[in-house]
Protein backbone atom coordinates (compact mmCIF):
# COMPACT_ATOMS: atom_id res chain seq x y z
CA UNK A 1 0.00 0.00 0.00
CA UNK A 2 1.38 3.18 -0.70
CA UNK A 3 2.53 5.69 2.23
CA UNK A 4 0.69 8.16 1.37
CA UNK A 5 -2.80 6.26 1.34
CA UNK A 6 -1.80 3.69 4.43
CA UNK A 7 -1.58 7.65 6.00
CA UNK A 8 -4.91 8.12 5.44
CA UNK A 9 -6.26 5.05 6.75
CA UNK A 10 -4.79 5.28 9.66
CA UNK A 11 -5.78 8.55 10.43
CA UNK A 12 -9.31 8.12 9.50
CA UNK A 13 -9.21 5.35 12.11
CA UNK A 14 -7.88 7.21 14.86
CA UNK A 15 -10.37 9.74 14.68
CA UNK A 16 -12.89 7.11 14.93
CA UNK A 17 -11.57 5.60 17.72
CA UNK A 18 -11.84 9.16 19.60
CA UNK A 19 -15.28 10.16 18.61
CA UNK A 20 -17.95 9.82 21.00
CA UNK A 21 -20.64 12.51 20.56
CA UNK A 22 -24.68 12.40 21.16
CA UNK A 23 -24.75 11.91 17.46
CA UNK A 24 -24.35 8.14 17.45
CA UNK A 25 -27.51 7.03 18.47
CA UNK A 26 -28.97 8.34 15.20
CA UNK A 27 -25.44 7.29 13.22
CA UNK A 28 -26.08 4.96 9.66
CA UNK A 29 -26.19 1.36 10.79
CA UNK A 30 -22.48 -0.13 10.59
CA UNK A 31 -21.27 3.67 10.57
CA UNK A 32 -19.80 5.84 12.86
CA UNK A 33 -20.43 9.52 13.76
CA UNK A 34 -17.02 11.35 15.61
CA UNK A 35 -19.00 14.79 14.53
CA UNK A 36 -22.40 16.21 13.40
CA UNK A 37 -20.75 16.41 9.94
CA UNK A 38 -18.45 13.55 9.67
CA UNK A 39 -19.41 10.10 8.85
CA UNK A 40 -17.23 7.10 8.61
CA UNK A 41 -18.70 3.49 7.21
CA UNK A 42 -15.87 1.02 7.67
CA UNK A 43 -17.14 -2.55 7.24
CA UNK A 44 -16.10 -5.26 4.94
CA UNK A 45 -19.69 -6.93 5.16
CA UNK A 46 -21.31 -3.81 3.96
CA UNK A 47 -22.52 -3.96 0.44
CA UNK A 48 -24.61 -0.83 -0.46
CA UNK A 49 -24.18 2.66 1.22
CA UNK A 50 -26.86 3.37 4.05
CA UNK A 51 -30.06 5.57 3.51
CA UNK A 52 -31.71 8.36 5.29
CA UNK A 53 -28.11 9.76 6.54
CA UNK A 54 -28.51 13.34 8.15
CA UNK A 55 -28.52 16.57 5.80
CA UNK A 56 -26.07 17.84 8.43
CA UNK A 57 -23.34 15.72 7.37
CA UNK A 58 -20.72 17.18 5.10
CA UNK A 59 -17.68 15.00 4.77
CA UNK A 60 -18.47 11.28 3.95
CA UNK A 61 -15.97 8.23 3.94
CA UNK A 62 -16.21 4.56 3.29
CA UNK A 63 -13.50 2.55 3.51
CA UNK A 64 -12.59 -1.16 3.31
CA UNK A 65 -16.10 -2.34 2.73
CA UNK A 66 -17.88 -4.61 -0.17
CA UNK A 67 -19.71 -1.75 -2.20
CA UNK A 68 -18.79 -2.62 -6.02
CA UNK A 69 -21.38 -0.38 -7.61
CA UNK A 70 -22.53 3.23 -7.59
CA UNK A 71 -25.73 3.35 -9.18
CA UNK A 72 -27.64 7.08 -10.17
CA UNK A 73 -29.54 7.09 -7.32
CA UNK A 74 -26.84 5.95 -4.92
CA UNK A 75 -26.13 9.64 -2.69
CA UNK A 76 -29.13 11.10 -4.27
CA UNK A 77 -30.12 12.13 -0.99
CA UNK A 78 -27.49 13.54 0.57
CA UNK A 79 -26.94 16.49 -2.15
CA UNK A 80 -25.39 19.04 0.54
CA UNK A 81 -22.30 16.80 0.21
CA UNK A 82 -18.60 18.78 0.23
CA UNK A 83 -16.18 15.89 1.00
CA UNK A 84 -16.62 11.90 -0.16
CA UNK A 85 -13.84 9.83 0.11
CA UNK A 86 -14.32 6.02 -1.16
CA UNK A 87 -10.84 4.21 -0.10
CA UNK A 88 -9.72 0.65 0.01
CA UNK A 89 -12.92 -0.63 -0.88
CA UNK A 90 -14.27 -3.23 -3.85
CA UNK A 91 -16.06 -0.75 -6.68
CA UNK A 92 -16.08 -2.33 -10.46
CA UNK A 93 -18.18 0.02 -11.79
CA UNK A 94 -19.34 4.01 -11.08
CA UNK A 95 -22.30 5.19 -13.20
CA UNK A 96 -21.99 8.36 -15.14
CA UNK A 97 -24.69 9.72 -13.14
CA UNK A 98 -23.88 8.29 -9.84
CA UNK A 99 -22.61 12.27 -8.64
CA UNK A 100 -25.27 13.69 -10.55
CA UNK A 101 -26.72 15.47 -7.35
CA UNK A 102 -23.24 16.22 -5.69
CA UNK A 103 -23.16 19.87 -7.04
CA UNK A 104 -21.66 21.35 -3.94
CA UNK A 105 -18.87 18.49 -3.66
CA UNK A 106 -15.53 20.09 -3.37
CA UNK A 107 -13.15 17.16 -2.25
CA UNK A 108 -13.49 13.65 -4.25
CA UNK A 109 -11.22 10.88 -3.75
CA UNK A 110 -11.76 6.89 -4.81
CA UNK A 111 -8.50 5.47 -4.88
CA UNK A 112 -7.32 1.73 -3.72
CA UNK A 113 -10.28 0.10 -5.66
CA UNK A 114 -8.05 -2.79 -7.64
CA UNK A 115 -11.02 -3.53 -9.84
CA UNK A 116 -11.84 -0.11 -10.84
CA UNK A 117 -10.85 0.06 -14.51
CA UNK A 118 -12.88 2.57 -16.21
CA UNK A 119 -14.52 5.66 -15.60
CA UNK A 120 -17.43 6.59 -17.57
CA UNK A 121 -17.17 9.77 -19.58
CA UNK A 122 -20.02 12.29 -17.78
CA UNK A 123 -18.99 11.07 -14.15
CA UNK A 124 -17.54 14.22 -13.10
CA UNK A 125 -19.65 16.89 -15.50
CA UNK A 126 -21.92 18.36 -12.22
CA UNK A 127 -18.40 18.89 -9.92
CA UNK A 128 -17.99 22.42 -11.25
CA UNK A 129 -16.99 23.48 -7.50
CA UNK A 130 -14.47 20.61 -7.01
CA UNK A 131 -10.80 21.60 -6.26
CA UNK A 132 -9.65 18.40 -5.05
CA UNK A 133 -10.03 15.08 -6.94
CA UNK A 134 -8.11 11.81 -5.83
CA UNK A 135 -7.76 8.80 -8.46
CA UNK A 136 -4.78 6.48 -7.28
CA UNK A 137 -3.94 3.00 -7.51
CA UNK A 138 -7.24 1.66 -9.08
CA UNK A 139 -6.58 -0.20 -12.35
CA UNK A 140 -7.59 2.66 -14.47
CA UNK A 141 -6.31 1.85 -18.23
CA UNK A 142 -7.60 4.89 -20.06
CA UNK A 143 -8.92 8.23 -19.66
CA UNK A 144 -11.14 9.80 -22.16
CA UNK A 145 -10.30 12.82 -23.42
CA UNK A 146 -12.72 15.54 -21.86
CA UNK A 147 -12.80 13.72 -19.16
CA UNK A 148 -12.27 16.59 -16.85
CA UNK A 149 -13.82 18.87 -19.41
CA UNK A 150 -15.88 20.78 -16.45
CA UNK A 151 -13.91 20.76 -13.50
CA UNK A 152 -12.30 24.67 -13.98
CA UNK A 153 -12.06 25.00 -10.00
CA UNK A 154 -9.75 22.26 -9.99
CA UNK A 155 -6.54 23.04 -8.05
CA UNK A 156 -5.08 18.98 -7.21
CA UNK A 157 -5.37 15.99 -9.51
CA UNK A 158 -3.88 12.97 -8.76
CA UNK A 159 -4.07 9.59 -11.39
CA UNK A 160 -0.71 8.02 -9.53
CA UNK A 161 -0.52 3.98 -9.24
CA UNK A 162 -2.58 2.55 -12.49
CA UNK A 163 -1.95 1.32 -15.32
CA UNK A 164 -2.38 4.50 -17.69
CA UNK A 165 -0.67 4.14 -21.25
CA UNK A 166 -1.62 7.14 -23.15
CA UNK A 167 -2.80 10.44 -22.28
CA UNK A 168 -5.34 12.29 -24.72
CA UNK A 169 -4.45 15.32 -26.23
CA UNK A 170 -5.57 18.40 -24.84
CA UNK A 171 -6.69 16.64 -21.84
CA UNK A 172 -6.24 19.41 -19.03
CA UNK A 173 -7.32 22.05 -21.51
CA UNK A 174 -9.68 23.22 -19.25
CA UNK A 175 -8.10 23.09 -15.74
CA UNK A 176 -6.36 26.46 -15.72
CA UNK A 177 -6.85 26.71 -11.76
CA UNK A 178 -4.25 23.03 -11.34
CA UNK A 179 -1.90 23.58 -8.92
CA UNK A 180 -0.78 19.84 -8.52
CA UNK A 181 -0.63 17.29 -11.53
CA UNK A 182 0.38 13.54 -10.26
CA UNK A 183 0.57 10.96 -12.79
CA UNK A 184 3.34 8.71 -11.18
CA UNK A 185 3.58 5.26 -11.51
CA UNK A 186 1.69 4.27 -15.05
CA UNK A 187 2.88 3.42 -17.85
CA UNK A 188 3.16 6.27 -19.84
CA UNK A 189 5.74 5.76 -22.88
CA UNK A 190 5.50 9.52 -24.58
CA UNK A 191 4.11 13.17 -23.23
CA UNK A 192 2.40 14.53 -26.10
CA UNK A 193 3.66 18.17 -26.66
CA UNK A 194 -0.68 18.98 -26.12
CA UNK A 195 -0.80 17.12 -22.99
CA UNK A 196 -0.54 20.45 -20.64
CA UNK A 197 -2.49 22.91 -23.00
CA UNK A 198 -4.61 25.04 -20.40
CA UNK A 199 -2.77 24.67 -17.22
CA UNK A 200 -1.87 28.17 -16.48
CA UNK A 201 -1.45 27.77 -12.46
CA UNK A 202 0.26 24.40 -12.48
CA UNK A 203 3.18 24.30 -9.57
CA UNK A 204 3.40 20.20 -8.98
CA UNK A 205 4.03 17.87 -12.00
CA UNK A 206 4.61 14.61 -11.29
CA UNK A 207 5.39 11.91 -13.90
CA UNK A 208 7.39 9.44 -12.05
CA UNK A 209 7.85 6.02 -12.64
CA UNK A 210 6.43 6.05 -16.10
CA UNK A 211 8.32 4.71 -18.75
CA UNK A 212 8.81 8.26 -20.29
CA UNK A 213 11.76 8.49 -22.35
CA UNK A 214 10.46 11.08 -24.66
CA UNK A 215 10.06 14.75 -23.92
CA UNK A 216 10.35 17.54 -26.57
CA UNK A 217 11.05 20.80 -26.37
CA UNK A 218 7.48 22.16 -26.39
CA UNK A 219 6.35 19.66 -23.37
CA UNK A 220 6.16 22.52 -21.37
CA UNK A 221 5.51 25.72 -23.32
CA UNK A 222 2.04 25.87 -21.43
CA UNK A 223 2.63 25.39 -17.69
CA UNK A 224 5.06 27.50 -17.16
CA UNK A 225 4.30 28.30 -13.61
CA UNK A 226 5.64 25.28 -12.60
CA UNK A 227 7.02 25.35 -9.26
CA UNK A 228 8.12 21.28 -8.80
CA UNK A 229 8.79 18.74 -11.97
CA UNK A 230 9.26 14.84 -10.82
CA UNK A 231 10.22 12.73 -13.68
CA UNK A 232 11.89 10.16 -11.65
CA UNK A 233 11.50 6.49 -12.24
CA UNK A 234 11.57 7.05 -16.32
CA UNK A 235 13.88 5.70 -19.17
CA UNK A 236 15.00 9.37 -19.95
CA UNK A 237 18.71 9.27 -22.05
CA UNK A 238 18.98 12.88 -23.06
CA UNK A 239 17.91 16.02 -22.16
CA UNK A 240 17.98 18.83 -25.20
CA UNK A 241 19.34 22.59 -24.56
CA UNK A 242 16.65 24.85 -23.25
CA UNK A 243 13.87 21.61 -23.02
CA UNK A 244 13.20 23.56 -19.58
CA UNK A 245 13.98 27.10 -20.40
CA UNK A 246 10.10 28.27 -20.00
CA UNK A 247 10.14 26.95 -16.41
CA UNK A 248 11.24 30.23 -15.24
CA UNK A 249 9.72 29.46 -11.31
CA UNK A 250 10.98 26.20 -11.11
CA UNK A 251 12.09 25.18 -7.88
CA UNK A 252 12.25 21.45 -7.38
CA UNK A 253 13.65 19.19 -10.40
CA UNK A 254 13.43 15.61 -9.79
CA UNK A 255 15.40 13.04 -12.71
CA UNK A 256 16.35 10.83 -10.00
CA UNK A 257 16.75 6.96 -11.40
CA UNK A 258 16.78 8.07 -15.12
CA UNK A 259 19.38 7.01 -18.05
CA UNK A 260 21.18 10.24 -18.23
CA UNK A 261 24.76 10.06 -19.06
CA UNK A 262 25.66 13.96 -19.17
CA UNK A 263 23.99 16.81 -17.54
CA UNK A 264 24.60 21.04 -17.72
CA UNK A 265 22.95 23.99 -17.06
CA UNK A 266 21.78 24.50 -20.49
CA UNK A 267 18.85 22.66 -20.37
CA UNK A 268 17.19 25.65 -18.73
CA UNK A 269 18.89 28.16 -21.12
CA UNK A 270 19.68 31.10 -19.09
CA UNK A 271 16.65 30.91 -16.50
CA UNK A 272 17.50 28.50 -13.84
CA UNK A 273 17.80 31.13 -10.83
CA UNK A 274 14.83 29.92 -8.88
CA UNK A 275 16.19 26.42 -8.75
CA UNK A 276 16.72 25.41 -5.20
CA UNK A 277 16.52 21.44 -5.62
CA UNK A 278 18.07 19.14 -8.09
CA UNK A 279 18.50 15.35 -7.84
CA UNK A 280 20.18 13.78 -10.49
CA UNK A 281 20.83 10.36 -8.22
CA UNK A 282 20.49 7.03 -9.79
CA UNK A 283 21.38 7.64 -13.38
CA UNK A 284 24.53 7.26 -15.40
CA UNK A 285 26.17 10.27 -15.15
CA UNK A 286 29.82 10.15 -16.37
CA UNK A 287 30.16 14.08 -16.71
CA UNK A 288 28.70 17.27 -15.49
CA UNK A 289 29.29 20.56 -17.38
CA UNK A 290 28.74 23.83 -16.27
CA UNK A 291 26.07 24.37 -12.99
CA UNK A 292 26.99 28.11 -13.17
CA UNK A 293 23.54 29.66 -13.31
CA UNK A 294 21.88 27.61 -10.91
CA UNK A 295 22.64 30.17 -8.50
CA UNK A 296 19.87 29.76 -6.07
CA UNK A 297 20.36 25.59 -5.69
CA UNK A 298 20.63 24.53 -1.80
CA UNK A 299 20.33 20.71 -2.18
CA UNK A 300 21.84 18.70 -5.05
CA UNK A 301 21.99 14.82 -5.43
CA UNK A 302 24.66 13.42 -7.57
CA UNK A 303 24.69 10.02 -5.65
CA UNK A 304 24.74 6.77 -7.97
CA UNK A 305 26.24 7.90 -10.72
CA UNK A 306 29.36 6.88 -12.55
CA UNK A 307 31.51 10.34 -12.07
CA UNK A 308 35.08 9.82 -12.22
CA UNK A 309 36.57 13.16 -11.76
CA UNK A 310 34.80 16.57 -11.85
CA UNK A 311 36.17 19.97 -13.14
CA UNK A 312 37.84 22.40 -10.06
CA UNK A 313 34.84 25.03 -11.22
CA UNK A 314 32.03 22.99 -10.91
CA UNK A 315 30.58 24.79 -8.01
CA UNK A 316 32.14 28.22 -8.63
CA UNK A 317 28.82 29.96 -8.75
CA UNK A 318 26.85 27.69 -6.50
CA UNK A 319 27.70 29.26 -3.62
CA UNK A 320 23.79 29.09 -1.68
CA UNK A 321 24.31 25.29 -1.91
CA UNK A 322 23.50 23.73 1.70
CA UNK A 323 23.60 19.86 0.80
CA UNK A 324 25.55 18.07 -1.67
CA UNK A 325 25.47 14.20 -1.70
CA UNK A 326 28.22 13.04 -4.19
CA UNK A 327 28.17 8.87 -2.78
CA UNK A 328 28.41 5.92 -4.48
CA UNK A 329 30.04 7.27 -7.57
CA UNK A 330 33.61 6.08 -8.99
CA UNK A 331 35.18 9.50 -7.92
CA UNK A 332 39.14 8.54 -7.39
CA UNK A 333 39.91 12.32 -6.89
CA UNK A 334 39.09 15.78 -5.77
CA UNK A 335 40.52 19.04 -6.80
CA UNK A 336 41.84 21.45 -3.58
CA UNK A 337 39.55 23.98 -4.57
CA UNK A 338 36.56 22.30 -5.90
CA UNK A 339 34.64 23.48 -2.68
CA UNK A 340 35.67 27.05 -2.55
CA UNK A 341 33.38 29.55 -1.16
CA UNK A 342 30.75 27.15 -0.38
CA UNK A 343 30.39 28.50 3.09
CA UNK A 344 27.14 27.89 4.01
CA UNK A 345 27.15 24.22 2.98
CA UNK A 346 25.97 21.34 5.54
CA UNK A 347 26.15 18.61 4.10
CA UNK A 348 28.60 16.45 2.26
CA UNK A 349 28.02 12.93 0.86
CA UNK A 350 31.66 11.56 -0.79
CA UNK A 351 30.98 7.92 1.27
CA UNK A 352 31.73 4.91 -1.42
CA UNK A 353 34.25 6.18 -4.01
CA UNK A 354 37.27 5.31 -5.14
CA UNK A 355 39.17 8.46 -2.77
CA UNK A 356 42.71 7.36 -2.02
CA UNK A 357 43.72 10.77 -0.65
CA UNK A 358 42.49 14.21 -0.19
CA UNK A 359 44.12 17.71 -0.07
CA UNK A 360 45.22 19.70 2.97
CA UNK A 361 42.28 22.56 2.76
CA UNK A 362 39.69 20.66 0.57
CA UNK A 363 36.93 21.72 3.52
CA UNK A 364 39.24 24.93 4.21
CA UNK A 365 35.75 26.90 3.75
CA UNK A 366 33.09 24.54 5.42
CA UNK A 367 32.92 26.35 8.52
CA UNK A 368 29.47 25.30 9.24
CA UNK A 369 29.55 21.82 7.99
CA UNK A 370 27.24 19.45 10.16
CA UNK A 371 27.47 15.91 8.22
CA UNK A 372 30.40 14.88 6.49
CA UNK A 373 31.02 11.73 4.93
CA UNK A 374 34.04 10.12 4.47
CA UNK A 375 33.33 5.96 4.68
CA UNK A 376 34.12 3.79 2.42
CA UNK A 377 36.85 4.54 -0.16
CA UNK A 378 40.62 4.06 -0.59
CA UNK A 379 41.95 6.39 2.19
CA UNK A 380 45.26 5.63 4.29
CA UNK A 381 45.30 8.45 6.21
CA UNK A 382 44.33 12.35 6.26
CA UNK A 383 46.34 15.60 6.04
CA UNK A 384 47.28 17.65 8.79
CA UNK A 385 44.25 20.40 9.67
CA UNK A 386 42.01 18.86 7.17
CA UNK A 387 39.35 18.61 9.80
CA UNK A 388 40.06 21.55 11.93
CA UNK A 389 38.22 24.64 10.24
CA UNK A 390 34.98 23.64 11.45
CA UNK A 391 33.45 25.26 14.16
CA UNK A 392 30.02 23.67 15.24
CA UNK A 393 28.83 20.32 16.23
CA UNK A 394 29.14 18.30 13.46
CA UNK A 395 28.86 14.27 12.66
CA UNK A 396 31.42 12.37 10.86
CA UNK A 397 32.04 9.09 9.05
CA UNK A 398 35.32 7.75 8.25
CA UNK A 399 35.15 3.85 8.69
CA UNK A 400 35.32 1.35 5.64
CA UNK A 401 38.57 2.92 4.88
CA UNK A 402 42.23 0.76 4.69
CA UNK A 403 43.17 3.36 7.61
CA UNK A 404 47.52 2.85 8.09
CA UNK A 405 47.91 3.09 11.47
CA UNK A 406 51.75 4.60 10.91
CA UNK A 407 53.43 8.10 12.07
CA UNK A 408 51.44 9.52 9.33
CA UNK A 409 48.28 8.97 11.48
CA UNK A 410 49.32 11.06 14.24
CA UNK A 411 46.91 13.91 13.43
CA UNK A 412 44.12 11.99 12.46
CA UNK A 413 44.55 9.79 15.42
CA UNK A 414 44.19 12.62 17.96
CA UNK A 415 41.69 14.01 15.96
CA UNK A 416 39.98 11.36 16.46
CA UNK A 417 40.90 11.09 20.58
CA UNK A 418 39.18 14.69 20.49
CA UNK A 419 35.77 14.48 19.00
CA UNK A 420 35.08 10.67 19.21
CA UNK A 421 31.49 11.98 20.00
CA UNK A 422 30.93 13.02 16.87
CA UNK A 423 31.82 10.31 15.07
CA UNK A 424 29.71 7.64 13.60
CA UNK A 425 30.14 3.99 13.84
CA UNK A 426 33.82 4.84 15.00
CA UNK A 427 33.88 0.56 16.25
CA UNK A 428 34.45 0.44 12.58
CA UNK A 429 37.01 2.65 11.95
CA UNK A 430 39.94 -0.01 11.50
CA UNK A 431 43.27 -0.18 10.89
CA UNK A 432 44.26 -2.42 7.58
CA UNK A 433 48.27 -2.05 8.51
CA UNK A 434 50.75 -2.73 9.69
CA UNK A 435 50.25 -6.33 10.53
CA UNK A 436 50.08 -5.99 14.27
CA UNK A 437 47.53 -3.42 14.43
CA UNK A 438 45.16 -5.32 11.79
CA UNK A 439 41.69 -5.12 12.67
CA UNK A 440 42.22 -2.68 15.77
CA UNK A 441 40.21 0.23 16.16
CA UNK A 442 41.70 3.60 15.44
CA UNK A 443 40.79 4.75 19.22
CA UNK A 444 41.96 2.13 20.76
CA UNK A 445 45.73 2.39 19.68
CA UNK A 446 48.26 4.21 21.68
CA UNK A 447 50.46 7.46 19.95
CA UNK A 448 53.45 5.61 20.71
CA UNK A 449 52.11 2.51 18.28
CA UNK A 450 51.72 4.74 15.57
CA UNK A 451 55.44 4.59 14.18
CA UNK A 452 56.95 3.89 10.75
CA UNK A 453 59.78 1.11 9.87
CA UNK A 454 63.09 3.09 9.03
CA UNK A 455 64.78 1.93 6.22
CA UNK A 456 69.00 1.56 5.66
CA UNK A 457 68.69 5.24 4.00
CA UNK A 458 66.95 6.81 6.70
CA UNK A 459 69.71 5.42 9.02
CA UNK A 460 71.99 7.45 8.17
CA UNK A 461 70.52 10.47 9.75
CA UNK A 462 70.48 8.85 12.69
CA UNK A 463 74.07 8.08 13.18
CA UNK A 464 75.28 4.94 11.69
CA UNK A 465 73.60 1.52 13.71
CA UNK A 466 73.78 -2.23 13.18
CA UNK A 467 72.11 -4.92 13.92
CA UNK A 468 73.51 -8.22 14.85
CA UNK A 469 72.22 -11.65 15.92
CA UNK A 470 74.20 -13.84 17.85
CA UNK A 471 72.29 -17.47 19.55
CA UNK A 472 69.03 -15.87 21.14
CA UNK A 473 70.06 -12.54 21.62
CA UNK A 474 69.95 -9.60 19.28
CA UNK A 475 72.13 -6.25 19.13
CA UNK A 476 71.69 -3.09 18.25
CA UNK A 477 74.71 -1.24 17.78
CA UNK A 478 74.52 2.51 17.05
CA UNK A 479 77.77 4.89 17.13
CA UNK A 480 77.28 8.49 18.21
CA UNK A 481 78.54 11.84 19.34
CA UNK A 482 79.57 12.88 22.48
CA UNK A 483 76.70 14.01 24.42
CA UNK A 484 74.37 13.54 21.78
CA UNK A 485 70.61 12.83 22.12
CA UNK A 486 69.54 9.21 21.35
CA UNK A 487 66.61 7.51 22.36
CA UNK A 488 65.98 3.33 21.59
CA UNK A 489 63.11 1.38 21.67
CA UNK A 490 62.54 -2.24 21.79
CA UNK A 491 59.33 -3.64 21.45
CA UNK A 492 58.54 -6.96 22.46
CA UNK A 493 54.92 -8.54 20.82
CA UNK A 494 53.48 -11.56 22.27
CA UNK A 495 50.69 -14.03 21.07
CA UNK A 496 47.87 -12.13 22.48
CA UNK A 497 48.87 -8.64 20.46
CA UNK A 498 49.99 -7.45 23.72
CA UNK A 499 53.10 -5.20 23.26
CA UNK A 500 55.85 -4.91 25.80
CA UNK A 501 58.20 -1.39 25.28
CA UNK A 502 61.62 -1.01 26.64
CA UNK A 503 63.56 2.42 26.33
CA UNK A 504 66.54 3.44 26.78
CA UNK A 505 67.92 6.96 26.08
CA UNK A 506 71.42 8.48 26.13
CA UNK A 507 70.72 11.67 27.83
CA UNK A 508 74.31 13.61 27.87
CA UNK A 509 73.03 15.76 30.20
CA UNK A 510 73.60 13.18 32.86
CA UNK A 511 75.95 10.38 32.01
CA UNK A 512 79.57 10.42 30.66
CA UNK A 513 78.62 10.29 26.45
CA UNK A 514 79.98 6.98 25.97
CA UNK A 515 80.89 6.60 22.42
CA UNK A 516 78.83 3.27 22.56
CA UNK A 517 75.44 2.22 23.33
CA UNK A 518 74.47 -1.26 23.31
CA UNK A 519 70.99 -2.82 23.96
CA UNK A 520 70.89 -6.65 24.47
CA UNK A 521 67.55 -8.66 24.37
CA UNK A 522 66.04 -12.20 23.30
CA UNK A 523 65.18 -12.68 19.30
CA UNK A 524 61.66 -12.68 19.02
Amino acid sequence: MDKELGLTLFLVLLLCHKGHTESETSCPYRCQCFTLVQVLCADERMTSLPRNMSKQVKDFIVMTSAVAYLFPHTLEESPQLTKLVFLNNALRSIHSHAFKHLTGLQELEISGNPWLDNLTLGTFSMQTNLTKLLLNFNRLKTVLPGMFGSLKQLETLQMKGNTISDLPSFLFLNLHNLQVLDLSLNMLEEVKRETFSGLARLEILKLNSNFISNLTSDTFHNISQLIELHLEGNKISELTDGIFSVLTKLKVLNLRGNLLTTFGDKVFGFNASNLKELNLKGNRLTELSSLSHLTCLSDLILSSNQLSNLPVDIFRNVTLLENLDLSENQLTFLPERIFNNLCGIRTIHLHKNNLSKVEPKLFEDQLLIQQLYLSDNQLETLPLGLLDPFLIQHTVRLHGNPWKCDCHMWYLHDWVLRNSQDIEMLDRMLCQSPGFLRRRTVVSINRDQLVCPVSKDEMTDLSSCSLQASSDTMIIKCKVDKCSPLTVKVQFQENDSNIKEHILKNEPEHSQCSNETIIKSPIL
